[in-house]
């Protein structure tokens, strides 16, 4: 088969193409998913090596687990970013495990979905979970993650607007590859930028080479820089203190961090299978062939719901079915899976690159600001189109009490002084000493810091003795955190459980494979093949 069998018809086995031209659409797909990807690891402080590690062996494992059939490739989702950040603020090494518990526990749900769609039909299962719950639940993971995306652009709003032009000139005029992945070509766009600005002009500052010295104008970290000098060109891509099982194992479990890893992160695996089922229609629709019938939308769930725990059980994001590849099967009309298990094969061996890994981490923050501030955008684009193209009827009452409570519950809650709602469950008392002088007959407690706050006036004499005394506190057993999201998430499935008029059908059958570019055609194309041999 020549280039022009390409071009101008779909290929189903790409091994009539020849090694060579297979191997390129292999890097083609690697490198559709490698800008979105690595980009969560660098955003959350999880490990890009896994995280490579895990986007090939979860996405191997979803085409086992789905007969090998399905040409899809699972990258890092972005739908858990905001667990993350609720968990692991700043990306701290010991909280980020927690993190990955509970996402690994919303890899399970994917699996209780299956089953429930295998033993009743997917009927019955998708009806809690209609458009105007999933819809409004998705714009919300988006805007909630804005504030992060902002902070970031802020610390070299140049950078963050070059890496955000760049986006939308490939993703808008750009032609074949170019137009596939503005992602990456706005990561190398952006540090191309960086790099000659810190060679011509950039001066350490606090830790930033900052251009012409100045801290509004940040570009790479001193200790980046570094980091890609020391590291090796061969290594593990993980370490066992960033996996989940160190939690069980290195004697300081907090249980109530636990609990509210799942109470906060379960929730948000509800907006992501509904990602799931548009990823799996998209590709039947772009393929012709309806893959949520055959292998079944219960068995592409538990390949990503598996691919997802087994990935944030070793500290690596959670995995997802990915739009880009989806915009490469368009482009090339190379179908075979076999092409997508080739790029998974790729990544995996990226992984094993510590020197790579660490060029990937010296990302400026203000690239990382303008890449995110498109993605989370998208992200929210995403949820309102989910509700367009179900013509949501938003003159009935209920419909706009439902979304109007989970947009403002999910993002007011995010954004309040709190940014949580704690629940405090059981007490217990805990003693502790602490350190305090005596003041005018007072007694004056040290603070966090072990400083004695007196006023100005206050006379202490310079060998004031420090005395300390048993105290007793009653605090709460487990001190469960929900985020704006769970809480977002938990009242919009209930309240369309609980108000009447519902109006929304998940039809089982050829049309609920309906994706967002058409309706799949796999029996016409049949039909017509037969009449063609008739003739």
């Amino acid at each position: 088969m020549g280039k022009s069998a390409v071009q101008d018809g779909p290929v189903y086995d790409a091994k009539t193409l020849g090694a060579g031209r297979v191997i390129v659409l292999g890097f083609q797909h690697m490198f559709a998913m490698f800008g979105s990807t690595v980009l969560v690891p660098a955003l959350t402080g999880l490990s890009v090596s896994a995280t490579l590690l895990f986007a090939g062996l979860g996405t191997l494992l979803f085409h086992l687990v789905s007969k090998r059939k399905v040409p899809a490739f699972l990258g890092s989702s972005f739908a858990f970013l905001a667990g993350y950040f609720a968990l692991a603020p700043h990306g701290e090494r010991e909280l980020l495990p927690y993190a990955c518990f509970g996402v690994a526990i919303a890899g399970l749900v994917y699996l209780i979905l299956a089953a429930l769609i295998k033993l009743f039909g997917v009927n019955r299962v998708m009806k809690f979970f209609p458009p105007i719950v999933t819809g409004p639940i998705i714009v919300a993971i988006g805007l909630c993650l804005s504030g992060t995306a902002i902070n970031s652009c802020s610390t070299n709003w140049i950078v963050a607007i070059v890496a955000i032009l760049i986006i939308v000139i490939c993703n808008i005029w750009g032609k074949g590859m170019v137009k596939i992945i503005p992602i990456l070509l706005g990561v190398v766009g952006a540090c191309l930028l960086c790099i000659f600005l810190t060679v011509i002009q950039g001066q350490a500052v606090d830790g930033y080479y900052c251009f012409n010295g100045n801290s509004s104008f940040q570009l790479f970290s001193v200790a980046s820089i570094e980091n890609i000098k020391s590291a090796p060109w061969i290594g593990l891509p993980f370490q066992y203190q960033d996996t989940v099982f160190n939690i069980f194992t290195g004697g300081k479990m907090n249980t109530g961090l636990l609990v509210t890893a799942i109470v906060t992160i379960v929730p948000i695996s509800l907006a992501t299978i509904v990602e799931h089922i548009g990823d799996i229609s998209a590709i039947s629709s772009t393929v012709g062939k309806n893959f949520i019938k055959d292998p079944g939308l219960h068995r592409t769930l538990v390949g990503d719901g598996l691919a997802t725990t087994l990935a944030s059980l070793f500290g690596a994001p959670a995995n997802t079915t990915y739009g880009e590849n989806t915009g490469v099967l368009t482009l090339s009309k190379v179908y075979d899976p076999m092409v997508v298990r080739l790029a998974a094969l790729f990544a995996l061996c990226f992984s094993f690159s510590p020197k790579l890994a660490a060029c990937i981490s010296a990302i400026p923050t203000p690239v990382v600001g303008g890449i995110s501030l498109v993605l989370y955008g998208m992200i929210s684009a995403v949820g309102v189109r989910n509700v367009v193209e179900n013509k949501i009827d938003f003159s009935k009452a209920r419909n706009v009490i439902i979304a109007a409570i989970i947009l403002v519950l999910s993002i007011g809650v995010t954004y309040s002084a709190a940014g949580a709602i704690n629940i405090p469950i059981g007490k217990k008392v805990v003693t502790s000493e602490v350190q305090y002088i005596e003041v005018n007959g007072e007694k004056v407690y040290a603070d966090a810091d072990g400083k004695f706050m007196v006023t100005y006036d206050a006379n202490v004499p310079e060998d004031v003795e420090i005395k300390s005394e048993t105290v007793e506190n009653t605090v709460p057993v487990i001190d469960i955190s929900l985020s704006g999201l769970a809480i977002g998430s938990l009242v919009g499935i209930i309240l369309n459980a609980a108000l009447p008029g519902k109006d929304y059908v998940f039809e089982d059958n050829q049309q609920a494979a309906q994706s967002k570019e058409g309706i799949i055609q796999a029996e016409p194309v049949k039909s017509q093949n037969k009449k063609k041999k008739k003739k």
